[in-house]
């Protein structure tokens, strides 16, 4: 593709882009495609000759575009947020157009020393105390497995990475804990790390859904009597479930006083703290040795760019690093290498469009949209609240609503679940609004999520009355 061809092609896909930006609402929010639709229309085999761009274009127009879900569109209520915007946009083209892979300082300077200010900015914005070191890795789920590892390898003085596991422990088990509600890259962590799913230790909640210290000191102690080596704790600063914040003030100390690693996976929630009045969710903070929180998700970055803090990062270097001779220069002494801070070795430039967003939003503008939507989350916690035949079923500490509908003469689980389903495939299907499910306790749970960057109060709105004339239908 010589440079004027490039040239043109891209400003058309920028003027779609901006188009799509504006009018994401055109679409049926979640993809109505059945499995097999795109790969029915794909060749076998790639092409031996090259096409043009506008045959390549009509096609994703024609077969792609049905199978996308609209993560942006402002009636997204499903999962969780993972909004972008436009600032955001331009920083990933820039980072694409430049192709820079940021493993050392020296393959780019800039790459490395812009992170190393934008995860200063972030923490400052959040209200982390000092100590704190961040790198930007792809998703928490990726921070959650090395912060998994560093906790292994202080618990066994780096003894695992040189002997393997069982050497290092003397076959004594090393013990992980978390609440019930803590999200699955836990467990899913510990089995790569090498704990095993079977020590990864459920800790049981209190009445709003938070980890129990009481039980958390219980769950220790008989692992202790019983041989084991407790090893780790992860505290969840709104749990993927119902946001529930586990309570760090309690939970740092016993971490502190039986040598556990405490990780806080705050990957949704901890965008929220840039909000002064929502600092509260980080209260205990400064007990932790990591932290991870994803301005991928509500703070209009991209996917992806997660936010990963430690207070030791020559220990996580330690636990991370190798050094091969083709990755050594004469500037190491001297600088931070980031691929000793994780998995990768490749780096994406992801610090470009946190920049790009932090600079041109400005921390005000983005409190005020954060701010927005914890209002609107709220707003429809009081509508279920107030009308007869809704529940809602756990409290509103940041921006979703758990909830469930009460259909008249209807009683039991069971039947009560089936409804609840129902309803939620039938405002799904039809397109006007996307919701997705969890169960609390085996009660099926409908979830509302708000955090689009386009989404306001009249949008939630909308979802409100979507959700009651369905209802009614299936009445």
């Amino acid at each position: 593709m010589q440079p004027d061809e490039f040239r043109r092609h891209a400003h058309e896909m920028v003027d779609w882009i901006a188009d799509y930006l504006e009018h994401a609402d055109r679409y049926p929010v979640c993809s109505r495609s059945k499995p097999g639709d795109l790969l029915a229309t794909l060749p076998a085999s790639a092409p031996e000759d090259g096409e043009p761009m506008a045959a390549i274009w009509a096609d994703f127009e024609r077969d792609v575009m049905p199978g996308i879900t609209h993560w942006n569109h402002p009636r997204f209520f499903a999962y969780f947020p993972a909004n972008n915007s436009g600032p955001s946009i331009l920083g990933e083209m820039l980072s694409a157009g430049l192709g820079v892979n940021g493993m050392l300082w020296q393959t780019s300077p800039a790459a490395t020393e812009l992170e190393q200010r934008m995860m200063s900015w972030l923490g400052q914005l959040v209200g982390l105390p000092d100590g704190f070191h961040g790198v930007i890795h792809d998703t928490a789920s990726t921070a959650t497995f090395c912060a998994l590892v560093c906790a292994r390898e202080r618990a066994t003085g780096f003894a695992a990475n040189r002997e393997g596991l069982g050497t290092a422990t003397g076959g004594r088990a090393l013990r992980v804990y978390a609440s019930r509600e803590a999200h699955s890259s836990v467990l899913k962590g510990a089995r790569l790390a090498g704990f095993g799913a079977e020590h990864v230790v459920p800790v049981g909640i209190d009445a709003e859904r938070r980890l129990d210290p009481a039980d958390l000191e219980r769950l220790i102690a008989a692992d202790l009597a019983a041989g084991h080596l407790p090893c780790a704790v992860v505290a969840t600063v709104g749990t993927t479930g119902c946001t529930a914040i586990d309570p760090l003030a309690a939970i740092g100390p016993i971490a502190r006083r039986h040598g556990l690693w405490l990780h806080v996976d705050a990957a949704l929630a901890g965008t929220a703290a840039i909000l002064p009045e929502m600092r509260w969710i980080l209260d205990g903070i400064g007990h932790a040795d990591s932290l991870v929180f994803n301005p991928h998700k509500w703070m209009l970055v991209n996917f992806d760019c997660s936010a990963f803090y430690v207070r030791d990062p020559d220990h996580l270097q330690q636990a991370m690093a190798i050094h091969p001779e083709y990755l050594r220069t004469t500037r190491d002494a001297e600088v931070v290498n980031y691929m000793d801070w994780g998995v990768q070795l490749g780096r994406r430039f992801r610090a470009l469009k946190l920049w790009f967003v932090l600079r041109n939003y400005g921390a005000r503008e983005l409190r005020a949209i954060i701010g927005s939507h914890l209002e609107a989350a709220r707003a429809f916690a009081g509508w279920i609240d107030e009308a007869p035949g809704w529940e809602r079923l756990a409290p509103v500490p940041l921006n979703t609503v758990c909830f469930r509908w009460l259909p008249a003469g209807v009683t039991g689980t069971d039947a009560l679940n089936g409804r609840n389903l129902d309803l939620m495939a039938r405002v799904n299907q039809d397109g006007v609004i996307y919701l997705t499910h969890t169960k609390l306790d085996d009660v099926v749970t409908l979830r509302l999520a708000v955090g689009q960057r386009a989404t306001t109060l009249e949008h939630v709105r909308q979802a409100w009355e979507a959700l009651q004339d369905t209802a009614r239908a299936i009445a």
